[in-house]
């Protein structure tokens, strides 16, 4: 499984561990994954997501998932989460 957030694209880094004599190896730094499950208001159900933290409190503080995803690039979305952002966009003008 990549290690990939579904939400926000964030993945792996490469850089530096870098001693006090300057003696450079190569590490990884990884994201912080949570799997989770978010409530969908417009569609009545949960989904569940690997996200990583950030992209939690962005959620949060963007007003849900489907206000997320509505402002979300596809490009940077999985295929799960483009799948339900479709779902939403679709149940959103009935809804309105």
């Amino acid at each position: 499984m990549a290690r990939r957030c579904d939400l926000t694209g964030k993945a792996v880094l490469t850089g530096n561990n870098v001693s006090h004599a300057k003696n450079r190896s190569r590490r990884r730094f990884l994201p912080n994954l949570c799997d989770v499950s978010l409530t969908s208001e417009v569609l009545g159900q949960q989904i569940k997501l690997r996200v990583s933290a950030s992209a939690l409190r962005t959620v949060e503080h963007r007003g849900g998932l489907d206000a997320f995803l509505a402002k979300a690039k596809d490009e940077d979305l999985s295929s799960e989460a483009l799948r339900v952002k479709k779902l939403v966009a679709k149940k959103q003008p009935a809804a309105a």
